[in-house]
Formats: structure tokens, sequence, C-alpha cells
């Protein structure tokens, strides 16, 4: 059994018009959610062997941060370019390509990809996972080479804004 979290950049900045997509950093309100999205994941018992983000700015920082705040070694974060603007596809390749030793892993990337494989992989229907966004997958398989579409059982679903609209 394998445990796959997803988990979408944290609010982007649009503050310098000039930067491109790639470079754009986190929003106050991105660097705020973090903290706050990592103690709900620690609350939960939620931990990580393996880290892979997008080479984005904003997914390389919620990635660090989110990796701080849960004490995995930000240095031990990996980077995969096809996880910028990649479709559901590329997050499936990205998935299987994953160490066996790791039981549990984080991909950290961009919507729409993260909520069409999240509905791709999962029974149900997620419209949107906002900016971090969370999700947890359980996947019945012994090695992340067997993961395929439609395998996984949706464990969690979690963002920013979830406690204030349920009070």
């Amino acid at each position: 059994m394998k445990t796959l979290y997803l988990l979408r950049h944290a609010k982007s900045s649009w503050d310098n018009p000039d930067l491109k997509d790639f470079e754009r950093p986190l929003a106050n309100r991105g660097i705020n959610d973090l903290p706050v999205m990592a103690e709900r994941f620690k609350a939960r018992n939620g931990h990580v062997g393996c880290i892979i983000c997008s080479p984005a700015v904003r997914t390389k920082t919620t990635a660090k941060m989110f990796a701080k705040e849960i004490g995995f070694p930000r240095d031990e974060i990996g980077s995969n370019p096809e996880l910028y603007f990649a479709g559901s596809n590329m997050f499936l390749k990205a998935a299987s390509l994953l160490d066996d030793e790791c039981e549990a892993a984080m991909l950290v990337g961009h919507n729409p990809a993260i909520t069409d494989f999240v509905n791709e992989m999962a029974s149900g229907y997620i419209d949107n996972i906002p900016t971090c966004g969370l999700v947890q997958l359980m996947l019945p398989i012994d090695a992340w080479s067997e993961i395929e579409f439609s395998s996984a059982d949706l464990v969690e679903f979690d963002y920013p804004k979830k406690l204030s609209r349920n009070q």
C-alpha cells in the first residue's frame, strides 16, 4: 500500500506583470497558508518519504516551506520539469518513477493538472483544488510502477479555507 499526497502550490503573486509565469513568487496569503496546512497535515499524522515538485518558483517555494514545517529535509526535495503545466498523464508518469522505498510521497504542482489527476485517480469528483490544497490518495500497490488511473481511494481533501466554511 502506497500513499500519494498532491499539493497545489500556495497562492502566488501577480504584483509584477513583467515576470514570466514560471518566475512568479508566492503572495503573502500563500506564505501564511503554508504553516496552517502543514500543521493540519501533521495533526492527521501525515508523513512523506519524498517530495517532488515542479521547478517553477512558486512550487519550489511551496515545497520548501511545507517541508520545513513538517520536518522534511529541504535539500532532499526533488524537481521534475515535467510537472510544470503537466497534464494528468505526466503526474501519473512522475508518480510511477518514485523510489519504491518511499511508502508515502508528495507531488507539488499546478492546476488544472492536479485536479484532473485526482479526478482520474479516485472515484468521486473535485471541482477545483484551490491554492495550497492538499489531497491524500491511498493506492493498493507495492511498487510505484504499478500506479494506474482509477485505482486510488481519496482519503482526504483539505485546503486553507475549508475549516472556515464548515464553521
